[in-house]
């Protein structure tokens, strides 16, 4: 008798990580994926406004552009703060990038910069009248950059000593510089508001008669900085190790605790950097939401760019286009601000959606038989 033949049920397919494959490609599957996005975001406004998609795509680039206006001094401010709000969240981003590249998994990013600004405007208004601005200007920035260091070296620390959990760690430090911030206001407030009038005449002096100028050179010679830190120094080379495996590191005669605790002194550092521009470049104030959320979009950020700094400059030009750019079509059109942030929300999912397609491949499963 011949054996019976039974089909075997597998699962319809399996995925599988990519081959590395050449930039070209990543380059057309990213386009595709903002044309991609694109369409759906016009479908998606036609249907609840309406509205033509062309005009609020130009509405958007308006926004970040000012193309539709005839005042010079209009277009120049928008262009001026696009460039000012990039070089903010890039600086951020940067500063996670680091801890993330070593699986430090860094999510307090925002209370790191509150601290940061925190240390600066206590520096500008008890100091402010009683130095010279070069001193002034000194202490603000050792004051920063030390009061970054010690909220993310303190969970830094209980992650290489005890190995505790880093990203539950670091979002409960995001809560206490919060509530810092809230005392210091509502204690040095006299007036009872809560709001610290702004001090200029302390802030960081401009270039070329550009109040933001100074900020994207200085952020500017971060990204390069932190590019060749991660790319050509021994120190970065232990960051990827320790990323890859701590065992491996372990194994070769990396220190591993020692280079949790140096990473994050320089993601600290940089943080609080970027809490100086904010209090001492930009606002000149500070109040609970100066980081605005950056520390979180950061993460996306430098994920984006899969931790290459220099990447890093177009994922967050893109996410602060997007969201400027929201902002004006709401005011354009009139509509609700929920409506634009889930068309931003639509074309950030295709873009960050593709990257799964860069790494990973899905193959097709056929019903195997077998003898019974």
């Amino acid at each position: 008798m011949e054996k019976a033949i039974k089909k075997v049920k597998t699962v319809p397919f399996h995925i599988v990580k990519r081959d590395p494959m050449a930039w070209y490609y990543n380059l057309l599957v990213r386009a595709g994926a903002v044309i991609a996005a694109l369409l759906v975001s016009a479908v998606f406004i036609t249907l609840m406004t309406q509205k033509n998609p062309i005009e609020v795509y130009a509405s958007m680039i308006d926004g970040a552009f000012g193309i539709k206006t005839n005042n010079p001094d209009l277009r120049s401010l928008r262009i001026w703060s696009l460039l000012q709000n990039v070089a903010i969240l890039l600086c951020i981003s940067l500063a996670v990038t680091p801890a993330f590249k070593m699986r430090f998994w860094n999510c307090g990013a925002e209370g790191q910069v509150l601290v940061g600004g925190l240390a600066t405007v206590m520096v500008m208004m008890f100091l402010g009248d009683k130095l010279s601005m070069p001193v002034l200007i000194i202490v603000m920035i050792l004051a920063s950059v030390i009061a970054g260091i010690i909220w993310a070296v303190l969970p830094a620390v209980f992650k290489a000593l005890w190995n505790t959990n880093e990203t539950l760690f670091t979002l409960m430090m995001n809560y206490v510089a919060i509530q810092l911030v809230a005392f210091f206001l509502k204690y040095f407030v006299k007036s009872g508001s809560g709001v610290l009038s702004p001090m200029p005449q302390f802030g960081l002096p401009r270039i070329a008669g550009k109040d933001y100028l100074l900020n994207i050179i200085i952020v500017a010679v971060i990204t390069i900085l932190v590019y060749i830190y991660l790319k050509f120094t021994k120190q970065g080379y232990e960051i990827s190790v320790v990323g890859e495996s701590e065992n491996t590191a372990k194994y070769i005669g990396i220190n591993v605790k020692k280079v949790i605790i140096r990473t994050l002194i320089v993601s600290g550092a940089i943080c609080g950097i970027a809490g100086l521009l904010l209090v001492g470049g930009t606002n000149h104030t500070i109040s609970t939401t100066t980081a605005g959320g950056r520390g979180f979009t950061a993460i996306m950020v430098s994920w984006l760019a899969k931790f290459d700094p220099l990447y890093m400059v177009f994922t967050t030009f893109l996410i602060v286009f997007f969201d400027i750019g929201a902002q004006q079509v709401s005011t354009d059109f009139r509509i609700p601000n929920a409506i634009s942030d889930i068309v931003t929300g639509i074309i950030l999912f295709f873009i960050i959606g593709c990257e799964f397609f860069l790494q990973y491949k899905i193959v097709l499963n056929k019903n195997r038989k077998e003898n019974a």
